[in-house]
């Protein structure tokens, strides 16, 4: 609706005459525009009713009439969703036009005039939402569609995951627009008496921590490599919510001191995820996918062999599938696991067990609720956890590097790429290949742990 907007503005091409001044693309409110940003910042000041208004306006009947945010009824053929849909989008008519301007201003600042401003005040303009839930979703296509539209309808970004298994979403936007989402989502008749409003983790950002919008159908909700049929989420092992999770903890870092703990507390993300933050006295495997987690129990079952497993990851639902995997091997005595994740804990324990910052997948790369920095600047060892993207283009994998060093050109993941950046801008094809670099040559794909008594110094 703003796009269309600002083309009824823009200014015949016959007309751009000297006369009318040569440079004028857009007229509105009996002033001329020559720049983009510029007719961009006059609508978003001036014309923000007008533009929800007429967002209004590709609504069908239903939504029309006022039919109420996640109800059954089927959109007309002349809804702005296509027929595929089987929901409505919700219902935006009890939002106040303040809220509602506050939504479409947001976008239009951050991608036209305060994108730096939005990145420093991020805690109070908008929320990111994680979320997954497990169920049996007999069209995928349909949902999917479903849910793009809904994503669509409240100028949402982020990546949801659709299967046949249940749906996995991370999105941001604006504090209204992520609180109606929640509202659809519960009221959603497939979600009804599964998903419920804790199942929603909430962090400070907003639209801005993400480059765009996917939704797209897969075989599995989280990619573990193995197909649901075979190793079922239903298979999970027992759940536990943080205060239980805190004790077990507790309890478990008061034995292995004495080194009679039979318990392994096992992270179940990747190496990048738990090197910056990770829960005390933890088992945290060299692994750089998900996907590789299959293999690093299998090669390692005696480690398990009569344990205990405490095991965590951010949001919970890498440890649905984890802890199904483990316990199809019968090897564990009992297989526990952190409800809620991470993010979860943090809420209730900010200065808990977990000690550094966690990571998330989006453009903030981590988030934090104590102060504590636990790992290093690549190059020069000082205390650093704020990472960015290797700068080599071939690689792009994420490195932990200071200022100083970043000042020093020091910018790269290892020296391999750090050489090659000088060397290699571009393909004769034009086009940007992933090659592998030193870090991924000399890491193996699947850590062995030694099964010979550990340290298990809480520090460590």
């Amino acid at each position: 609706a703003f796009s269309l907007f600002v083309k009824a503005k823009e200014v015949p091409a016959a007309s751009r005459c000297p006369g009318g001044g040569e440079g004028v693309r857009w007229r509105c409110c009996r002033q001329a525009f020559e720049e983009l940003p510029g007719i961009h910042r006059h609508v978003a000041l001036h014309h923000s009713g007008d533009v929800g208004r007429q967002a209004g306006l590709g609504a069908g009947p239903a939504e029309a009439a006022g039919s109420p945010a996640g109800s059954a009824a089927r959109p007309s053929g002349h809804s702005c969703g296509s027929p595929e849909i089987s929901w409505t989008l919700p219902d935006t008519s009890h939002v106040s036009q303040e809220d509602l301007t506050s939504v479409i201003f947001f976008f239009v600042n951050i991608l036209f005039l305060f994108a730096y401003l939005c990145h420093a005040v991020g805690s109070q303009v908008g929320d990111v939402l994680l979320y997954y839930c497990y169920c049996e979703v007999r069209d995928p296509e349909k949902l999917c569609a479903w849910q793009k539209a809904l994503c669509q309808h409240l100028h949402l970004t982020g990546k949801v995951r659709v299967a046949s298994e249940g749906i996995n979403g991370t999105v941001g936007g604006s504090k209204v627009a992520t609180s109606l989402y929640v509202k659809v989502m519960l009221s959603q008749p497939l979600f009804k008496n599964i998903l419920c409003q804790e199942d929603f983790k909430s962090s400070a950002g907003g639209a801005h921590c993400f480059p765009d919008l996917r939704v797209g159908v897969f075989k599995e909700i989280v990619p573990m490599g193995i197909d649901p049929k075979i190793v079922s989420y239903k298979e999970t092992g027992i759940h536990l919510s943080p205060q239980e999770f805190h004790r077990e903890v507790e309890q478990y870092l008061s034995q292995a001191t004495q080194g009679q703990s039979d318990t392994i507390l096992l992270d179940c993300r990747n190496f990048y995820e738990s090197k910056i933050g990770h829960f005390q006295g933890c088992l945290a495997p060299d692994i750089r996918k998900f996907s590789y987690f299959p293999s690093y129990v299998d090669e390692n079952l005696e480690l398990f062999k009569d344990k205990r497993v405490l095991m965590y990851c951010t949001g919970g639902i890498r440890c649905e599938r984890g802890s199904a995997y483990l316990r199809s091997k019968a090897v564990c005595r009992e297989v526990y696991q952190l409800k809620g994740g991470i993010h979860k804990y943090l809420e209730e324990f900010p200065d808990g067990f977990y000690r550094g910052k966690l990571f998330v997948f989006d453009d903030r790369y981590a988030i934090c609720s104590n102060e504590d920095i636990i790992s290093a600047c690549r190059y020069c060892g000082v205390l650093w956890d704020q990472y960015k993207l290797c700068s080599s283009q071939h690689c792009r994998q994420l490195v932990l590097t200071c200022p100083s060093c970043c000042n020093k050109g020091l910018t790269a993941c290892c020296p391999v790429c750090q050489e090659k950046e000088l060397k290699v801008t571009s393909r004769a094809s034009g086009q940007i290949l992933k090659e592998e670099c030193e870090c991924t040559r000399r890491r193996p794909r699947v850590p062995i742990e030694p099964v010979s008594p550990r340290m298990l110094d809480t520090g460590k």
